[in-house]
């Protein structure tokens, strides 16, 4: 019990000394829950998918998740370092000749931050870096009629001839990344900081493979797994600016 009570006077006590500044740099550590928004450049995939059967992907992007976390080493002052990782999905829907239609894109990366926070600013922080890394975009293509059962799977799976019509596409760009970010950090009573940042991704693969790992040929010059991208985040952890 007193130990729980100190560790409470030591909570109450940093949250109402926000003016008070412990270190001559930044320091701290957390990690926690990071929300984001992917935005790619559809334009290769959105030029096939009115023939396709279904509406365009948003160019506005769609909503990612993960986590990250970091510590700021101390003998490299206002250098901190950490990890994350996240990772979303966007999908269209229609009809056409009696199929349904699907396409499915994905896209996630994680790896290695680094970040340096700028030192006049105080109170909160700003923080220019990158992540150096890897990740993948997946593009998913179906087309199916009618209902489906076991032994009809495998009669269609081993016709050389597919009678049915149905297919199903996966299309893979795995890549290693590095990825300019800007984030700013605000600390509340310490122990919380809330976070808003952007970074564009540049991604160093542009083999895309097929289903299982098939080589595809004649990609579009324009289909990339290059995107801007925000991220926002909640950690939990103890922040001094």
């Amino acid at each position: 019990m007193r130990s729980l009570l100190f560790v409470v006077l030591v909570l109450f006590q940093l949250g109402y000394a926000q003016d008070e500044k412990y270190f001559d740099s930044p320091f701290g550590m957390g990690g926690g829950f990071t929300p984001g928004w992917f935005i790619p450049n559809f334009d290769a995939v959105n030029n096939n998918l009115a023939s396709f059967g279904t509406s365009e992907l948003s160019n506005s992007g769609f909503f990612a998740t993960g986590g990250s976390g970091f510590v700021y080493i101390g003998f490299i002052p206002n250098l901190r370092v950490g990890g994350m990782g996240i990772g979303g999905s966007t999908t269209q829907t229609g009809v056409k000749d009696g199929y349904k239609r699907e396409v499915v894109y994905s896209s996630g990366f994680g790896g290695l931050t680094v970040e340096y926070t700028l030192p006049f600013v105080r109170d909160f922080g700003i923080s220019v870096g990158a992540i150096i890394g890897g990740g993948g975009t997946t593009i998913e293509i179906y087309r199916n009629k009618g209902t489906f059962n076991w032994n009809d799977i495998w009669n269609e799976a081993g016709n050389s001839l597919n009678n049915t019509g149905n297919i199903s596409r996966k299309l893979h760009n795995y890549y290693f990344m590095f990825a300019p970010t800007l984030n700013i950090d605000i600390p509340v009573y310490r122990i919380f900081a809330f976070r808003v940042g952007a970074g564009y991704s540049l991604t160093f693969n542009k083999n895309w493979t097929v289903d299982n790992d098939n080589d595809l040929f004649n990609v579009p010059s324009d289909l990339s797994s290059n995107q801007f991208f925000i991220q926002t985040g909640i950690f939990v952890g103890f922040f001094s600016y």
